[in-house]
């Protein structure tokens, strides 16, 4: 069985592997591959996100560094002591994550910031990989409803049973599970997603795995 967590050479989904193509032909300098998880491989927290950013990880080939989305999700893991600095500068900077790994429900780049489903179910496999080497008792951070339910469905359990909600925590078995609203530009401008909120559910994560 596979047990990769990551597939750097990855093209299973052609819209997807497409799409990159042409992003690269369009900004030379980009990244524009699958996105690796970043941090610390024997992590109790993972932070699970939805897809690359165009201008964002995308470019860099670090999840959630060089867009909006990054900017106050870093500054939260400094706060509560998951990352070595405020800020994700470059794939190649000097930051580190401390207890703590960022990976994504998609690792390519899809149009529009929203891939389908067939594309999500297909970059399920390293998700649930990513999940099955998590110590029991570990936290996963669900960044969204996309990366909720990709979670759900890496684990094996009914969507049903299982009600994305911002702060709500849910139990995975050796796992649990908190969710919050995606820290994008769009949440955070509207302030669906406040940085109290986000910072609350931070300290709920950081609290459950001092447990």
């Amino acid at each position: 069985m596979d047990k990769r967590v990551f597939d750097l050479d990855c093209r299973e989904c052609p819209r997807l592997a497409t799409f990159l193509d042409d992003v690269k032909g369009r900004y030379p300098d980009y990244y524009c591959r699958p996105v690796p998880p970043f941090g610390d491989p024997d992590a109790s927290l993972l932070i699970v996100g939805l897809a690359p950013g165009m201008h964002g990880a995308n470019a860099t080939g670090r999840p959630f560094t060089g867009d909006h989305a990054g900017i106050l999700l870093y500054r939260m893991l400094h706060e509560y002591g998951f990352s070595t600095h405020d800020a994700s500068v470059s794939a190649d900077d000097d930051l580190r994550l401390l207890n703590c790994r960022i990976t994504n429900a998609v690792k390519c780049l899809p149009p529009d910031n929203k891939p389908v489903g067939a594309e999500i179910n297909t970059c399920n496999i390293f998700l649930a990989n990513e999940l099955d080497t998590m110590a029991k008792g570990s936290v996963v951070l669900a960044l969204g409803g996309i990366a909720h339910r990709a979670i759900v469905k890496a684990r094996g359990y009914r969507q049903a049973e299982f009600k994305f909600a911002h702060a709500a925590l849910h139990d995975l078995g050796d796992l649990l599970m908190l969710d919050s609203y995606h820290c994008s530009r769009y949440n955070t401008n509207t302030r669906r997603l406040t940085t109290e909120m986000f910072a609350s559910v931070f300290s709920k994560a950081k609290a459950l795995l001092a447990k």
